[in-house]
């Protein structure tokens, strides 16, 4: 069996990759990375260092400076750059209304993915939960396990504006149609690739969809 054992997880804006991902990660006894967490830190670093993010040549050149790390602890992780650690305010809805910008950067989506992967080859646990946009397909498409999990857009809607309690919800929503707009105009998070798994979480409750992308796991690691 592949060591450690990777379990991909693809997905739109708010369907609950994340928090999902996690769930699975703990239940499991796995690792978990939370990819999306880089982007959003060089957005983070490149406005910290006076850099607009739609100057690509300029983003291009944060990366010799970006000193980051993340563990894969899915009960409780940090991110840092370099000595700061960034793992609320990367968060912050700033952050997340430039970070396609960031993301659509070919130099960039390189040198992440190359990251990526280091991460999940040190891992030292059994397995690990990978989650974000390309996973399926560029990051770890040799996944033995590789799940599109997703769900209608006013659900997604919905759950995101409740993680961001005091944020406008009709802003919340117009913010998470952008950044899909934005970054499928990268890749495409929407349609399951050939040998992928949908789980579509529309009708499920949090603990139904841990269930759902665990059953598929599971009954991938019995083959």
């Amino acid at each position: 069996m592949q060591f450690p054992f990777v379990v991909a997880v693809d997905g739109p804006a708010g369907s609950g990759k994340s928090s999902v991902s996690k769930a699975v990660a703990r239940r499991l006894g796995y690792g978990f990375l939370d990819t999306g967490a880089a982007y959003r830190a060089l957005a983070w670093h490149a406005e910290a260092g006076g850099v607009e993010p739609e100057d690509a040549a300029s983003v291009i050149s944060c990366l010799a400076s970006f000193d980051y790390r993340i563990g894969t602890d899915p009960a409780g992780y940090r991110v840092h750059v370099g000595a700061t650690d960034v793992t609320d305010a990367i968060r912050d809805p700033q952050i997340s209304s430039v970070v396609s910008l960031v993301a659509r950067v070919p130099e960039v989506r390189t040198h992440l993915i190359e990251l990526f992967r280091s991460i999940i080859a040190a891992e030292q646990r059994p397995g690990i939960v990978v989650e974000g946009r390309d996973i399926t397909t560029v990051v770890a498409p040799d996944a033995p396990v590789r799940i599109l999990l997703t769900a209608s857009e006013e659900v997604r809607m919905s759950r995101r504006a409740a993680e961001l309690t005091g944020h406008d919800a009709g802003k919340t929503g117009e913010q998470l149609r952008a950044r899909d707009r934005a970054d499928s105009k990268v890749v495409d998070f929407t349609n399951a690739a050939e040998g992928v798994t949908v789980v579509d979480s529309t009708e499920l409750d949090f603990e139904q969809t841990v269930d759902a992308v665990i059953a598929v796991v599971e009954s991938v690691s019995a083959e």
